[in-house]
């Protein structure tokens, strides 16, 4: 398998398997003289790790990571820093009756084809373990962007719609993200999301969610305006999130119902600083940042391992039904969240460390 590697000065290597020994990643690129600890990282972890509500699945893993190198006395020394990741809650026997079959929906299929060897396992490769290693690596990115921009630098998402279930955008509120299991930004709609995934579980099934990511901080001029736009990298950062159909950057799709009055964001002038009346460009134009608050946003699928039958085929061809048992998200996009905080760090980190080598 080739193109384990994400970005071009700030990038990172991820490697592992769902329910192999372990996983993990080599950063490269990471300025020197940066104060981190595991700790630091761990905060990150600790938001995406599996098992800590009902909603999300049963696997218990404490997803502590143990840096190996590349910090010493507390401090980045610009060497590749690799940390690892144990796998504490393995049951592959859980897979045992579905080892020769394809789940609908899932990378099962394609993976077989390409590869010729099916690893069963939690999806070994395939599985969305490997986000775990993501996660780590955005938790450096955000350390450093802080150190390079200041307080003002800000990442924060949420879930803006599971399933049917919508949210007031216009109640988004980033503390009450932290105090429900959904990441929610509406205190209103939690209870309601409660009942509704219960449901979807009981039943057998599972859902989709829209994962919205905002930033703030970040000056003008990041990004270029050709083959690396800034919302170029942000879309292709976002798409390679496993379960990820669709991306939005600003109204996105929506813009193609909008009106040129409507789509544009007036711009202004007071006391000599620029300002923007709105903000349907997500804060991006011609693939550079405007100054605002970066927004994009994705949607996710709904997972592939569920309870219900499905018609599928086995290795050999032949037609077959398939139910799912185990430990299983009913909502993948819950989980997505820190995930997507974290690509989106690294991509700002990348575009602003090419930005210096250019413009300085």
């Amino acid at each position: 398998m080739s193109f384990n590697t994400f970005g071009k000065l700030f990038r990172f290597t991820t490697w592992g398997e769902s329910h192999g020994p372990a996983i993990g990643c080599v950063i490269d690129g990471c300025p020197p003289n940066i104060a981190i600890s595991e700790r630091d990282i761990q905060y990150d972890m600790d938001r995406r790790k599996p098992g800590q509500s009902k909603f999300t699945t049963q696997r218990k893993e404490s997803d502590k990571i143990v840096i190996l190198s590349g910090v010493f006395q507390g401090k980045t020394t610009g060497t590749p820093i690799s940390i690892i990741i144990y796998n504490e809650d393995k049951r592959s026997r859980d897979y045992e009756t579905i080892k020769d079959k394809f789940r609908p929906g899932h990378a099962d299929f394609t993976y077989f084809k390409k590869y010729g060897i099916r690893d069963f396992r939690g999806g070994g490769r395939q599985s969305a373990r490997e986000t775990a290693c993501r996660v780590a690596a955005g938790a450096v990115a955000k350390i450093v962007l802080k150190k390079l921009l200041g307080s003002k630098f800000k990442i924060i998402g949420a879930v803006t719609q599971l399933g049917l279930m919508s949210c007031d955008k216009s109640n988004w509120n980033d503390d009450q993200i932290r105090k429900n299991p959904f990441f929610c930004p509406d205190k209103k709609s939690v209870k309601l999301w409660e009942k509704y995934l219960l449901a979807v579980r009981k039943s057998g099934s599972s859902c989709g969610a829209v994962i919205e990511i905002r930033s703030s901080g970040i000056p003008v001029g990041i990004g270029s305006p050709i083959y690396s736009k800034l919302d170029t990298e942000i879309a292709a950062a976002l798409m390679s999130i496993n379960a990820v159909k669709g991306v939005n950057v600003g109204a996105g799709m929506g813009a193609a119902f909008l009106s040129g009055e409507e789509n544009s964001d007036e711009i202004r002038s007071k006391s000599g600083k620029t300002f923007f009346k709105s903000n349907k460009a997500g804060g991006i134009l011609g693939g550079i940042s405007t100054g605002q608050q970066i927004v994009a946003s994705f949607s996710v699928k709904p997972t592939s391992s569920i309870l219900n039958s499905r018609e599928t085929i086995d290795k050999k061809g032949k037609n077959t039904n398939i139910s799912v048992k185990g430990r299983h998200d009913p909502c993948v996009g819950i989980r997505a969240v820190p995930i997507g905080e974290a690509m989106l760090a690294c991509v700002l980190l990348d575009q602003i460390l090419m930005n210096r080598g250019q413009c300085g």
